[in-house]
């Protein structure tokens, strides 16, 4: 009797979840989720992290090796850790003077099964995180228990052995690509294009630009419900003892490609460059040990996305995403066999891009074909604010956008848009696919709290509009707000406040002691003495130009004028004194 009951108290003890519930529950491992549950372990919660696959790490573990972020140092944080540790993976194993160092970039180049070992290394150091893969959620609202506008729990489908499983936590985390959590429990959502006139935005609705020109006849400005294209980020090489050759596809069909001959022949692109080779199918950038990120050539009518087949996926379930993402597959190595073998398009085309093929040592459990579609955007979240175009551009010529002092990062990447649809007679280049130019911004806390729900935080399907969410969905940026909701789901959980209620003061103190960056100057870096005062006070607009020179001796009229703004009666103007000695000084008064 005493030996069973001790048998079933062993096993009741080794389900920690049973007498430790978990205290945050985040759907999907994505670059967003995974920093969410190391911020909010970090904080001390308790974290479930769900994963439908069996493989973390979403995109960059899954070709995106090539980091989409335009000024470095712009996004800090856990984003940084990210990066430091690939690069000391590649100097610890190659040497700090071997090529694959060089290639890596100081980390922001990586290939995609370092991506993944890396994010579950990362990981593995918090024994409050558990993470389950192979499980399913469904957006459907049966499966969100919500009581006073707060979930109470969660019910998924184990993909294994197809049972229920139900999570209950005091905060959720939508980590998903698709927003499926927040769109279950009822937030509301956008897809597709706004009309150019509900926000002014330049380039809004329909619009054909030609590549780095004009814009062109048929650009409406219209809104509709048209999603950007996806595609995979291949990993290629020509690597010949690394190589797995590129097979005919089973629903190969070459009419698709077909328009791509006089586009060789003729030298026609959507812009004013004509790349060669290989590069008329895909752009690359080189990632370690002769690999590349092969993304989608910009230049091309015709190139690995696949638009308008899209467009359902923000809202289908996961039987019509998976179709789709083989379709994909099929069409993506259909392309890339039609430009090595078929016979209309010119020999010297053929033979360059004939040697090219998958790495055969990555995605080595799916034929060395990435495992995920490259979902650029699914449902973007109506939040406590609302990220438009002019959130990322300048006030002025040379200033910065618009400041908002509740910021939770910083970032900087251009407006950036792929095609909604295939190619038309007569356009300059597909309808959608554009680039407009940014400079660096901050990221206000309301873009991850979405309406309707009080205790969920949305730190992958944003609140923004189409042209303001197509700067905001870089993944830098991603694991920077995803750092933020963890963080954020501490702070509510240590002070009973809910996540709409607590103190963004309180947020951004520890994101900055977490070495976070929540608006960009190009003369300081988190290791300064003085980082955190100058983000403090540059949020608050003492320094608004692109440096703050926190070494450099303030003037006296300076010095005063710092003085009078903050109200600080205690401290006074010293000669010698540095602009970022003087701040420090006056922000930890404030802080008493």
């Amino acid at each position: 009797m005493f030996r069973s009951l001790l048998i079933m108290l062993l096993f009741i003890a080794s389900c920690s979840d049973f007498f430790h519930p978990p205290q945050v529950v985040i759907l999907g491992a994505t670059p967003g989720g995974i920093m969410a549950a190391i911020a909010a372990a970090r904080g001390g919660l308790r974290v479930v992290l769900l994963e439908r696959t069996a493989h973390i790490g979403g995109l960059p573990a899954n070709g995106l090796g090539a980091t989409d972020i335009q000024t470095r140092g712009a996004t800090g944080g856990l984003f940084l850790e990210f990066v430091g540790t690939v690069k000391k993976y590649y100097v610890d194993k190659y040497g700090s003077d071997s090529q694959q160092v060089h290639d890596c970039s100081e980390g922001y180049h990586f290939e995609p099964h370092v991506a993944e070992m890396v994010f579950e290394n990362m990981l593995a150091q918090y024994p409050n995180i558990t993470i389950l893969k192979n499980i399913q959620f469904d957006a459907k609202p049966e499966n969100v228990r919500l009581k006073n506008a707060s979930i109470q729990d969660i019910t998924l489908s184990d993909r294994i052995s197809g049972k229920k499983r139900r999570f209950q936590a005091p905060v959720f985390i939508d980590a998903t690509y698709e927003g499926d959590l927040a769109a279950a429990a009822g937030c509301p959502f956008r897809i597709g294009r706004e009309d150019q006139s509900e926000f002014n935005e330049p380039l809004a609705g329909v619009v054909y630009k030609q590549w780095n020109g004009p814009v062109g006849a048929g650009s409406t400005g219209n809104a509709d419900t048209a999603i950007q294209a996806y595609n995979f980020r291949l990993c290629l090489t020509k690597n010949p003892d690394n190589i797995s050759p590129v097979s005919k596809p089973e629903n190969y069909n070459r009419a698709e490609y077909l328009s791509m001959i006089d586009d060789v022949i003729y030298g026609r692109t959507t812009g004013d460059h004509v790349p060669v080779g290989i590069w008329r199918v895909v752009n690359m950038v080189n990632l370690p040990n002769g690999k590349t990120d092969s993304n989608n050539q910009h230049y091309a009518f015709i190139s690995t996305d696949l638009p308008e087949e899209n467009w359902q996926w923000p809202k289908a379930d996961w039987t019509w995403r998976e179709n789709f993402a083989k379709r994909l597959k099929e069409y993506t190595l259909g392309l890339l066999w039609f430009a090595q073998n078929d016979t209309a398009l010119p020999p010297d085309f053929r033979e360059q891009n004939a040697q090219w093929g998958l790495a055969a040592d990555e995605y080595t459990d799916n034929a060395c074909f990435p495992r995920q579609v490259y979902v650029r955007e699914g449902r973007r979240l109506e939040g406590e604010y609302f990220f438009t175009a002019f959130d990322a551009l300048p006030e002025t010529a040379n200033g910065r956008p618009p400041m908002h002092q509740n910021s939770i990062t910083a970032s900087h990447y251009a407006i950036d848009s792929h095609a909604v649809r295939k190619r038309e007679p007569g356009r300059v280049h597909l309808d959608g696919f554009l680039s407009h130019p940014t400079k660096p911004y901050t990221v206000p806390y309301g873009v991850i709290l979405p309406k309707n729900v009080d205790n969920l935080l949305t730190p992958v399907p944003v609140s923004g509009s189409h042209l303001g969410f197509s700067t905001l969905r870089m993944e830098p940026c991603w694991m920077a707000m995803g750092q933020a909701a963890g963080t954020a789901a501490a702070l509510s959980i240590r002070s009973n406040q809910k996540v709409k209620e607590i103190s963004v003061a309180e947020l951004q103190s520890e994101l900055l002691d977490q070495g976070a960056v929540l608006i960009f100057y190009s003369d300081m870096a988190p290791q300064h003495p003085a980082f955190a005062a100058v983000q403090y006070f540059g949020l608050r607009g003492l320094l608004p130009e692109w440096t703050a020179a926190p070494d450099k001796a303030v003037t006296e009229t300076e010095a005063q004028n710092w003085i009078k703004i903050t109200g600080v009666k205690n401290v006074s103007y010293l000669p010698k004194t540095t602009r970022g000695e003087l701040l420090r000084r006056l922000y930890n008064e404030i802080k008493k």
